[in-house]
């Protein structure tokens, strides 16, 4: 490449897809993190406490003073209450529960509290905020997440004031100069450290209140212990404790209905925590910029709030579905193979199939694998006629093919028109009325064919899918590929072969009567998932498929994660392409209906909705393991993954497939998984844009390596040599 070509490679701007979907990410992390931050652990064992430590630093007049502690403007001073004035003071909430019935309480009795509210509850609640506000009672700030203050440093400490400060702002249009910083009590127990952080708030304008005498309501012991706790002694002043938050609140409420008739018997008065100490009120009308920064801050987490509740409520919805649909799955997959035993214990009673069979391979640039393709179908025990058609073929393909010279193979030669027009061409070709397809890069077993013809002595049958198996398990990626063909491919076949509602016989191994192609108009071009488009029609046109799991065919699966993608970006796309081609049929009535609600709202449901959804498994396993209960988080992943495995043990033992492979699965959920919901959600991108997808070759490179040792031998009779692995690009061309 030139210079000037390297340097406009370098300037390239990126497409729009990409940049939406890193803005797409963006959104959803921030909505998350947002979530995460406004919903702190008050309460729980996740909190980080610092241990009690010095007091030597403490001023005799702040241990001996008032329980409000005013250090603001260079000033240290200590403020108390009168004899027999009291403030209710409330600390964690507010909560939706508990914070409206305790202003109950205080509005029946008409006296006003004082609440120290976290601004996360707040930001999730800023109605509460208000109601306090209207009702005559007074808000001071408890932190944004309630943290430990002497644990985080000068910038948090800022940012979990003016967070809080912004949402009370946002929410009532005030602002308050009182703090109670969480987990402090009373003057007396200020070590060091807590002084520190005194001395810090009154350097950020802010008057630290702390308590005179604690309800301990937090014990939940009784309502008659927490109004004894929460009686002053002497009739002496001060700030009582209680809480309406961080837990049920029921005792809190109850015993504040005796305690304040019980002082006002005493004589006691009720105020504020401000006004009790003779300073200004708390709350202070907010500047235009904190309410307008105050309002986005408190309509961001209403936002987020709603966005991971609907998201939480998807993924209940999904997990549901999955593992019904994964139950059902298993339990017609037995039911499956033991009818299977029964009609091959019938069929051998009756007169087998035996007429030849035409065999159609589509190739387009295959030199690496038609030779052994071609001769291990002419092994086959079952008469066959084998058709190739090279679709213009660049590579020689076809000079291959007629090298070979094998008995009863037909070669047609074509201008490049892609695989649909190859498989037509060939199905006109075709001398018998079974028809076999397989892609050219396939290897059949001996008894493939005829296995596949079997069923056909039903007239009503039409199309017969075989089973797929990947050839090329030595890279990690082909190993993946080589789980998901037995776990979810053939699952849903055998399923699917139950409830008669078969949506793809596979391009790599499927049989038809020639008959039901032509009724259906042969093989379409107007999707790039041909082979559902055809079975679809087939089934819609009242014909019966089903699959027949003993006809193995070894394909060769991508080796790499962007041949992947590109095989998988088609067919996803072509997938959707088929359901709306087909939709109308869902409101069909007779046997056509049947079959289309039952298999393309089965395609929809599972194949393309589901995994749009799916990725919020993902999501939230990440926010939990930040945000939620690690250990709850987890056990319920390892759930979700044992369920996962023990439907892989079931399917391997169904096909006979060796289970070591299955220490790979929760690898899986990490890599390939993703790469699969990004492959369907740039494919559904696409379909929405309204874009045309062309064909993606992907150039075969010849891996055969986990072919049955019969089977290799026989596609090698003629003496040739199957192809030595090698490690090749994509080849992205038209076809």
């Amino acid at each position: 490449m030139s210079r000037s070509g390297r340097l406009l490679g370098r300037g390239r701007v990126p497409r729009p897809k990409w940049v939406f979907l890193v803005v797409a990410m963006a959104m959803v992390a921030s909505v998350l993190a947002l979530n995460g931050l406004v919903n702190p652990k008050v309460g729980t064992d996740a909190e980080r406490q610092a241990p009690h430590g010095p007091e030597e630093r403490v001023p005799l007049s702040v241990v001996q003073g008032g329980s409000v502690v005013d250090a603001t403007a260079g000033r240290l001073r200590s403020l108390g209450y009168p004899s027999k004035t009291v403030a209710l003071t409330f600390d964690d909430g507010p909560d939706p529960q508990w914070t409206p019935q305790i202003l109950d309480v205080l509005q029946r009795y008409e006296v006003p509290g004082t609440f120290f509210v976290l601004g996360s509850l707040g930001a999730q609640h800023p109605d509460l905020l208000r109601e306090i506000v209207d009702s005559g009672s007074e808000i001071g700030i408890h932190t944004f997440t309630h943290p430990d203050l002497t644990t985080v440093s000068t910038d948090r400490l800022g940012r979990e004031l003016s967070q809080t400060q912004l949402v009370i702002a946002g929410a009532t249009n005030r602002v308050s100069y009182l703090v109670r910083p969480p987990y402090s009590s009373e003057v007396t127990a200020l070590d060091n450290s807590q002084f520190d952080v005194v001395r810090e708030l009154g350097d950020r304008g802010f008057v630290t209140a702390f308590t005179d005498i604690d309800s301990r309501d937090w014990e939940r012991k009784g309502v008659d212990p927490i109004v004894a706790a929460a009686t002053p002694a002497n009739g002496a002043g001060g700030a009582i404790l209680m809480h309406d938050a961080g837990g049920d609140r029921s005792e809190t409420v109850a015993a504040l209905d005796r305690l304040i008739p019980d002082l006002k018997a005493q004589g006691y008065t009720f105020t504020t925590v401000s006004k009790g100490v003779g300073l200004p009120p708390a709350d202070q009308v907010a500047s235009t910029s904190d309410r307008n920064l105050g309002l986005g801050l408190v309509t961001g987490v209403t936002v987020a709030t709603w966005i991971v509740r609907a998201m939480e409520l998807a993924l209940l919805v999904l997990g549901l579905l999955v593992i019904v649909r994964l139950v059902l799955v298993l339990a017609v997959a037995v039911v499956h193979a033991r009818r299977s035993r029964r009609a091959r214990r019938a069929a051998s009673r009756t007169e087998p199939v035996s007429e030849p069979v035409s065999v159609i391979i589509p190739a387009y640039n295959e030199k690496e694998c038609i030779a052994a393709t071609v001769r291990a179908v002419a092994a086959s025990d079952h008469p066959v006629e084998i058709i190739v058609v090279d679709d213009g073929s660049t590579d020689g393909t076809a000079d291959i093919v007629e090298a070979l010279d094998i008995p009863g193979v037909r070669l047609i030669r074509q201008v490049n028109a892609g695989k649909p027009a190859a498989l037509n061409a060939g199905i006109r070709a075709a001398s018998h009325e079974i028809v076999v397809m397989l892609d050219g890069d396939t290897i059949f077993e001996r008894d493939t064919v005829r296995l596949l013809a079997q069923p056909f002595a039903d007239p009503t049958v039409g199309a017969v899918a075989g089973n797929a198996k990947v050839a090329n398990r030595t890279k990690l990626v082909t190993r993946w590929q080589h789980i998901e063909y037995v776990i979810g491919f053939n699952l849903d076949r055998r399923m699917q072969d139950v409830f008669g509602c078969i949506t793809t016989v596979p391009g790599a191994v499927g049989a038809f009567r020639r008959t039901a192609l032509l009724d259906v108009g042969g093989v379409s071009d107007d999707t790039l998932a041909e082979d559902t488009d055809l079975t679809v029609a087939m089934g819609i046109g009242g014909w019966r498929i089903v699959f027949e799991e003993r006809a193995r065919a070894w394909t060769e699966a991508p080796s790499t994660f962007g041949q992947l993608w590109r095989q998988r970006y088609r067919w996803s796309y072509g997938t959707i392409q088929s359901l709306w081609k087909h939709r109308r049929a869902v409101a069909a009535s007779g046997a056509s209906g049947r079959y289309a609600r039952r298999g393309l709202l089965n395609l929809g449901i599972f194949q393309v909705l589901l995994p749009l959804i799916a990725p919020l498994i993902d999501i939230l396993l990440v926010y939990g393991l930040i945000f939620d209960d690690t250990v709850r988080t987890l056990v319920l992943w390892g759930a979700v993954l044992a369920i996962q495995t023990v439907a892989g043990i079931v399917a391997f033992r169904l096909e006979r497939e060796k289970m070591a492979i299955l220490w790979l699965l929760p690898l899986q959920q990490f890599a390939y998984r993703q790469l699969m919901y990004a492959v369907l959600i740039q494919s559904v991108a696409t379909a929405v844009t309204g874009i045309r997808l062309g064909w993606q070759k992907l150039r075969r490179i010849g891996q055969f390596e986990n072919v049955p040792t019969a089977e290799r031998e026989r596609a090698l009779a003629t003496g040739g040599a199957l192809p030595v692995a090698r490690d090749e690009e994509v080849a992205e061309q038209a076809h």
